[in-house]
């Protein structure tokens, strides 16, 4: 784990997890290179675009089909022990309802929202800052959404 913190207080906000997948892919950078890889956090581009107080933290860098549950259980642990109660984790959306169930057998009494995108956040037609800001939003709770 690579615990990534910026200037904001570890203690609010919310944590931003990255584990790779679909939204965090970009082109290869070797020579050569094939396919695509799984690069920076695609989440911190988002948030450098909006005003909420935030900490990232790089759990793993894999395509979703690649993470196991020595992975999950990283991840787990990385929630479990978060100062923050608010947690955006970003996963490829392939076995991302495993990694939720996974997560959620430990019941923690925190607010854990999960979010992907069907395209890298480095292409122009990208979902990825609709999902994240929906994710924000709604999931996460930033805004309250009058009745």
């Amino acid at each position: 784990m690579n615990l990534d913190m910026n200037p904001d207080s570890r203690t609010e906000g919310i944590l931003v997890i990255q584990t790779g997948g679909t939204i965090d892919k970009d082109y290869p950078k070797r020579k050569g290179g094939y396919a695509f890889e799984i690069a920076e956090c695609a989440a911190r581009r988002i948030f450098e675009k909006i005003e909420v107080a935030h900490t990232f933290l790089s759990v793993c860098k894999k395509d979703s089909q690649d993470i196991t549950d020595v992975d999950r259980n990283d991840l787990m642990r990385a929630c479990r022990d978060a100062d923050q109660s608010k947690i955006l984790i970003t996963h490829g959306t392939d076995t991302m309802i495993q990694t939720a169930q996974y997560i959620a057998r430990e019941c923690l009494s925190k607010t854990i929202v999960f979010t992907g995108s069907f395209l890298p956040e480095t292409f122009k037609a990208s979902d990825a800052e609709f999902n994240v800001g929906f994710a924000l939003l709604l999931g996460i709770g930033l805004i309250q959404m009058s009745q």
